[in-house]
């Protein structure tokens, strides 16, 4: 099912920092460069999700206090919920990766993550540590703390549970031990032979806060002001955090900028209590390794500075360059010598680029890569060679001022080259974690990009600089873009559908298609993976087979491989691309998803009125519907008329303004006997409820059900909607994933019937997760079940129960 219309509306007039070229930096940005290169301090933030962070605090001390700042998130945020499309899962968790790593290019910091997967939202820190394995992200979060060396570690929630979802109180409580751990070499010793230490910071802090509801700061807490202007940068820190926050689209999460006075509060977990600043007996100067030579030569540098001539500089970066190299290997001797490097290079306008005009590079297969080089500005440049995969090539150039200079290569991509997986997709999951093998990897936000290593000396010295590759390509709108390079396997397997559903035992349509990503036809072979049939064989780039495949059981896997010679090929790959964020790739295993449901349905056709993007159109489709996408200038009395019922997605009252226009419409095509099923909608900042939903008032609460295995008490057994055309019973709630409920609905008038209660343990339970009342000759429905989780994962019982919620009143 297409993307639809309102993504056009959302990113329009958006801005991609992907389809720019490689940043330069301005003579002011290079000076703010030089000034951090005097201040040896970092801090490292703590907190569950993405979003989580606090970016106007983040700004301020990446570019105010010029320290190095870094934000751990425990997970990647698999486990929420998407305004901008109907990724869920995994591939929710890599757009939200993406769309922190673009935050952070704003604000300055850097972005690290465990290995915690986002089970969805849990009320307990024991339930989060149950599914996370407690001890194995405490080794992630002491690895992270080993490497990065923070000063002050700081958390954005408290360990006793104000911050109101289990992830972010365990996060707290991971901060708080490792804080300890990290500093303990009998801790996850196992680390050190990969040249971390142990690592005590100074002190952990809370960084307390207001949410409206919850205020947790007070005037006796310690607090800084955040809200300065950068004149370096031409905006204050709040300007920037708003940018940096606003990347969080997939949340809906774009706010507006804050200028003035901001303060931020915090208390004191462990350690010593600030008094003046977050630095408090943390030395940030040169001092701090004996080194305050090499700080004096920077605070010349910064005087002598020319913003007009900024290359009249290089000899005393140089200088400054040297003095770092002749240091003892240490910490900080490797941060400074990579950060004076790149001022170096930015002086000189610089300017160096790696390109394919491909955007995968296929193994077995050569890649052509374009280098092009060009000193704007002065210095004595000399190219000597670059190095792809291992394979130098030499070529001597100096460079001219500025003039370009190119060269194209080839390189042979090996035939085990590794595909550009994201390392955490690699190996199979744990319920609540992802597997990484290699230590090394941990921590990391995304894969490394493919690169050119840049052989050159600058006045005679001598040094390297990386280089990603990129695929380049311009665009008749946007113009010159630039977005990863991926490796993919030279041969692809898919099967369609993924999910296919054997309703009342019939058979079964699959589709399997292999396909060579490489320039030579070979003859592959496909195999069904469990019998080892062989399905078909063909010399050519694609090959299909199409079986009618009656179910031995309620629910079969089947998985598909491809043979190239003595190479299988198990995988296939699909793109994920948004305006905001660089084009991202994942693989999957080919497999056949195949469910019986014993199934009726009522009725035949359904309009559905897309929200912020789930999937449910498809299933309805699967089920044997007749679906109807429907826009604005489809809300009209004739054109209702033709639907058994209409569906709204997910969060589409609070996305749609438009919809409030289309009350009387809707309410009139109940009146008429059609059937109206809401999907839930929030009541929080993803933007308030403005129009009238149902035909009678309720309101729309926060309450939810995380426990996807907890008890349903049906209320009425015997109520149509429970039995016809489907029998729902208990059993229809069985394997559920991840929540049985979300925002569900209260303070209902008494024409609104309620259909179940349910309870997270130890709560009281609510009615308000399905509730419904006949209105007319047809019916209204207000649904907090996540069906949008639980019709694409397969669950019989959903779709049972979705089927009774559309059929007409009438029909029975």
């Amino acid at each position: 099912m297409r993307r639809y219309l309102f993504l056009f509306f959302l990113f329009s007039f958006s801005h991609s920092a992907f389809s720019q070229a490689p940043k330069q930096f301005t003579s002011d940005q290079i000076f703010q460069q030089i000034k951090k290169l005097n201040v040896l301090g970092s801090i490292l933030y703590v907190a569950a999700h993405p979003d989580d962070e606090n970016t106007r605090l983040l700004a301020y001390l990446a570019n105010g206090k010029l320290y190095r700042t870094g934000y751990l998130s425990m997970t990647r945020g698999d486990g929420g919920q998407n305004l901008i499309g109907d990724e869920q899962g995994s591939a929710l968790g890599l757009i939200r990766t993406q769309e922190l790593l673009a935050a952070r290019r704003i604000d300055g910091a850097e972005q690290f993550f465990t290995r915690a997967f986002d089970f969805g939202f849990t009320k307990s820190p024991v339930e989060t540590f149950q599914f996370w394995n407690e001890q194995k992200i405490l080794s992630d979060v002491v690895w992270v703390i080993r490497k990065f060396q923070p000063d002050v570690i700081i958390t954005r929630f408290p360990t006793t549970g104000e911050g109101g979802h289990g992830h972010h109180t365990a996060s707290a409580i991971l901060a708080g031990e490792a804080f300890e751990a990290a500093a303990d070499s009998s801790k996850f010793p196992e680390q050190f032979k990969y040249g971390v230490k142990p690592w005590q910071a100074k002190r952990l802090l809370w960084n307390t806060f207001n949410f409206g509801s919850v205020n947790t700061e007070s005037p006796d807490q310690f607090k800084i002001d955040v809200g300065g202007y950068n004149p370096l940068l031409g905006e204050s820190y709040g300007e920037i955090a708003a940018k940096s926050r606003s990347q969080h689209k997939t949340q809906g999460f774009g706010v507006p900028s804050s200028r003035g006075k901001q303060l931020e509060y915090f208390k004191t977990i462990k350690g010593s209590n600030p008094r003046e600043m977050l630095m408090d007996g943390v030395n940030t100067t040169w001092q701090r390794i004996n080194e305050q030579p090499i700080g004096d030569l920077i605070q010349k540098l910064m005087n002598d500075y020319s913003f007009q001539e900024p290359q009249k500089s290089l000899p005393q970066l140089l200088s400054i360059y040297k003095s770092i190299a002749a240091m003892p290997q240490g910490y900080w001797r490797d941060q400074k010598l990579e950060q004076v490097k790149q001022i170096m290079k930015e002086c000189i306008g610089l300017y160096m680029e790696a390109t394919t005009n491909t955007m995968f590079a296929v193994q077995g297969e050569p890649l052509h890569v374009n280098f092009v080089a060009d000193k704007r500005l002065g210095g004595d440049v000399t190219i000597s060679s670059i190095v792809i995969r291992g394979k130098e090539f030499s070529f001597n150039d100096q460079l001219p001022l500025d003039e370009n200079v190119s060269h194209s290569v080839t390189v042979l991509i090996p035939s085990d080259a590794k595909i550009s997986q994201p390392y955490w997709l690699v190996e199979p999951m744990n319920k609540g974690s992802y597997n990484v093998s290699e230590q090394t990897l941990i921590g990391k936000p995304e894969n490394d990009p493919q690169s050119a290593e840049v052989n050159l000396s600058i006045n005679g010295q001598e040094l390297t600089y990386t280089l990603p590759i990129r695929y380049k390509s311009n665009d008749p709108v946007k113009g010159e873009t630039y977005e990863p390079l991926f490796v993919i396997p030279k041969v692809e397997v898919k099967s369609n559908p993924e999910l296919a559903l054997a309703i009342n035992d019939t058979p079964v349509d699959i589709s399997v298609k292999a396909f060579s990503n490489g320039a030579s036809q070979n003859r592959f072979t496909l195999h069904e993976e469990h019998s080892q049939n062989v399905l078909q064989t063909k010399k050519g780039n694609v090959s299909f087979y199409s079986i009618k495949n009656p179910l031995q059981k309620d629910h079969e896997v089947i998985n598909w491989s491809a043979s190239l010679g003595n190479e299988n090929y198990n995988q296939y790959k699909t793109i994920i691309e948004y305006p905001h964020i660089p084009n991202i790739i994942y693989f999957k295993k080919a497999s056949s998803d195949l469910v019986s449901i014993p199934l009726k349905i009522s009725g035949k056709k359904v309009g559905y009125i897309p929200g912020a993007g789930d999937k449910v159109p498809e299933a309805l489709q699967k089920m044997g519907y007749e679906v109807a996408i429907l826009s604005p200038k489809d809300i009209t009395a004739n054109n209702l008329k033709q639907y058994d019922a209409i569906v709204t997605g997910v969060r589409a009252y609070n996305i749609f303004q438009w919809l409030n226009d289309a009350y009387n419409t809707l309410m009139n095509y109940v009146k008429d006997g059609g059937v109206l099923l809401v999907q839930y909608n929030t009541n929080n900042n993803i933007g308030p409820i403005k129009a009238k939903i149902g035909p009678y008032p309720f309101n729309i609460t926060r309450t939810r059900v995380t426990d996807e295995n907890a008890d349903v008490k049906f209320v009425d057994r015997d109520n149509t909607l429970l039995n016809y055309p489907n029998k729902i019973t208990e059993k229809d709630f069985d394997n559920w994933i991840q929540e049985r409920s979300t925002y569900q609905a209260d303070d209902f008038e008494k024409n609104y019937k309620a259909l179940f209660e349910m309870s997270d343990a130890n709560e009281s339970p609510s009615d308000g997760s399905l509730i419904y009342t006949n209105y007319g000759k047809g019916r209204f429905v207000y649904s907090g079940l996540v069906f949008f989780r639980e019709l694409p994962a397969g669950v019989p019982g959903a779709y049972r129960l979705f089927a009774n919620l559309l059929a007409k009143p009438e029909a029975k």
